[in-house]
């Protein structure tokens, strides 16, 4: 045992199962000032001046790392706020969010609207919190300050954002900013589809799911990818595709991939678990875009993951009122296009990945280490001597029954509403210090200063 090692911890976590880069097994974590100090077998005899003992049927966990969360305050507070989401995220093992530009207002494209972003999330965040930066029309002169000032990349929209105050970029400007970017080591988020690809399309209106999904086909996705492709491989840019939901345009990714181009690529739970077969003509609360797609694409989906095409799995929680949702008509043409589920992302994932027979280790990796990486986090998602003392205690065979109404998100609309999943979250610590539902101690994060 070092002498690090025996100097006695803030607090030793024991148990059968602890995961680490290494694998699942028994060990025993030390945690000292926030930061883990100690990682060795169980039976070592940390000393702690608290323990906790893992049950039996708990496996201790990185906190998980969601990347793409819309949190919406300042702006449009009633449509999420930052108490509300972060204890969500807590209560979901989520450890750490990254806050998207757009759906506050002011959106997150200069550096004054992003201390107001700031003002706003310094006394509300149950869990640590980093934000985005947005790429707009005429913002251009507005990028390297916003590196400057610590944000972990930009995003950008090839299309209507469905927010009039964050427009879309054009191919020129795109192209622009992106050169720009590669010379500060940024990256750039794309929702990539294509809008003259859309424009074509059926327009949605009515009840109809399957109608909806016409008027957002997978073409929109793959020509639009392919041109992020063309744009990075001229710039040197890195960019990330969020949220990928077609899977048409994986073997052109694994390509680009394959040629050196710094390409990294998202889905997220609802593309895994869900299928158009299953959602009801009505049932606004499936909407979101890119939408999501049949049985055959989620089956490709998981693929792209199990191969490494695909990077990361990120919540892309979208919430807003119940009345913009349009429960009431059931009109996919007017209701919001948003999935809201940030505390539900590892049982929705680790309930379908069981049924695959994909290890629990796989499952954790995607939603917390490698988004970390994409995102600069070093410190985040993993538990291994010098990070921080993030984690979560999941019980993966236990079984609960989603009640929207009593998940932390601020509007009770959830389209995993009543469904049955597998894995219990009992304990989120940030830090080294339990999480509880009154206390908010999350920290601002900074690009390279975490």
């Amino acid at each position: 045992m070092t002498e690090d090692e025996e100097q006695v911890c803030d607090l030793v976590v024991r148990g059968a199962r602890v995961m680490t880069p290494d694998g699942t097994g028994p060990r025993e974590i030390g945690v000292r000032a926030g930061t883990i100090v100690a990682v060795a077998p169980l039976g070592s005899g940390l000393r702690g001046a608290s323990t906790l003992e893992l049950a039996a049927d708990e496996t201790l966990i990185p906190g998980l790392v969601d990347t793409h969360v819309h949190v919406n305050e300042p702006g449009r507070t009633e449509w999420e706020g930052f108490a509300s989401a972060t204890r969500a995220a807590a209560a979901g093992g989520v450890t750490t969010i990254l806050d998207m530009p757009l759906n506050s207002i002011p959106p997150t494209v200069t550096v004054p609207a992003l201390e107001e972003k700031r003002a706003a999330a310094v006394d509300q965040a149950f869990v640590d919190v980093g934000f985005w930066g947005g790429a707009v029309p005429g913002n251009g002169t507005d990028l390297r300050p916003l590196h400057e000032a610590g944000v972990f990349g930009f995003k950008c929209f090839l299309i209507h954002s469905g927010v009039d105050e964050f427009p879309p970029l054009g191919p020129a400007e795109l192209e622009k900013d992106l050169a720009e970017l590669a010379t500060c080591g940024s990256l750039m988020l794309v929702h990539a589809e294509d809008a003259a690809t859309i424009d074509r399309a059926p327009h949605p209106a009515g009840t109809i799911y399957a109608s909806f999904l016409a008027s957002r086909p997978g073409s929109a996705e793959t020509a639009a990818i392919a041109e992020v492709i063309d744009l990075a491989r001229s710039t040197g840019a890195r960019v990330h595709i969020v949220h990928l939901s077609s899977a048409d345009a994986l073997a052109e990714i694994a390509e680009a991939k394959a040629a050196g181009i710094r390409l990294t690529v998202e889905t997220c739970p609802h593309y895994l678990t869900l299928t158009a077969e299953d959602i009801p003509d009505g049932a606004t609360a499936f909407k979101c875009c890119p939408p999501i797609r049949g049985e055959a694409n989620r089956e490709l989906l998981w693929a792209g993951l199990a191969d490494g095409t695909i990077d990361c799995i990120v919540s892309d929680h979208s919430p807003s009122p119940v009345g913009l949702k349009d429960l009431e008509h059931g009109d996919f043409g007017t209701a919001w296009g948003g999935v809201a589920s940030l505390q539900l992302g590892l049982p929705l994932v680790w309930t379908e990945a069981r049924r695959r027979g994909v290890a629990l280790e796989r499952v954790v990796d995607w939603m917390s280490a490698r988004p970390a990486a994409i995102a600069g986090l070093e410190r985040k998602g993993r538990i291994a001597i010098g990070a921080d003392a993030d984690f979560a205690v999941f019980a993966g065979e236990e079984s609960f029954v989603v009640d929207a109404a009593a998940l932390w998100h601020k509007n009770p609309v959830c389209p995993y509403d009543g469904k049955t999943l597998a894995g219990v979250i009992r304990h989120t610590f940030l830090r080294g210090v339990p999480v509880t539902d009154e206390v908010p101690r999350g920290r601002l994060l900074r690009r390279g200063r975490h």
